[in-house]
């Protein structure tokens, strides 16, 4: 459903989250040039779940298909990835990744939260060598894979905002 309202904010997660609910599942998003990987926190956010890897083909086909997820699933906001230089500068992924965020906006109600992910391709990756998972079979799995450590950060920085809040 294409929203009519204003865009949906777009902002650092921890400022974002003061614009989702406390309860409620979030979705996690890992930006790739060629695919979109996808998981899901179940409704306490503890935990982040892979859903999918979806084959990236037009904006409008992709922002469907992440909409489409996101109601079936009954989130309160998306957590994107964003691709921070290890010097903290933000190259073209970064730059392409707000485009995509400010894009995507315009399609939903529901906050999106920037996550720095700068270490988890390179951390998925070596989790999954250790698992010894072949070359071919990675690839299918990167980017979905990316998608849960990307969510499950946020969701652990959340909890310990939370819990700081409560002391």
């Amino acid at each position: 459903m294409i929203s009519e309202a204003m865009p949906a904010p777009v902002l650092p997660l921890t400022e974002a989250a003061a614009h989702w609910p406390a309860r409620g599942a979030l979705i996690g998003l890992d930006l790739g040039t060629k695919t979109i990987g996808v998981a899901v926190s179940d409704p306490d956010r503890k935990l982040a779940t892979g859903v999918e890897t979806i084959q990236r083909k037009t904006f409008t086909a992709d922002a469907a298909r992440l909409l489409a997820i996101a109601t079936e699933r009954g989130v309160n906001g998306f957590v994107l990835g964003l691709p921070i230089n290890m010097d903290g500068s933000e190259g073209p992924r970064a730059q392409s990744t707000r485009a995509f965020a400010r894009n995507f906006a315009r399609q939903t109600e529901l906050a999106i939260g920037l996550w720095d992910e700068r270490l988890s391709t390179a951390a998925v990756e070596r989790e999954l060598i250790g698992l010894d998972m072949s070359r071919a079979r990675r690839a299918k799995v990167i980017d979905e894979h990316a998608a849960i450590f990307i969510l499950q950060g946020a969701l652990d920085r959340l909890a310990a905002l939370r819990r700081s809040g409560a002391d």
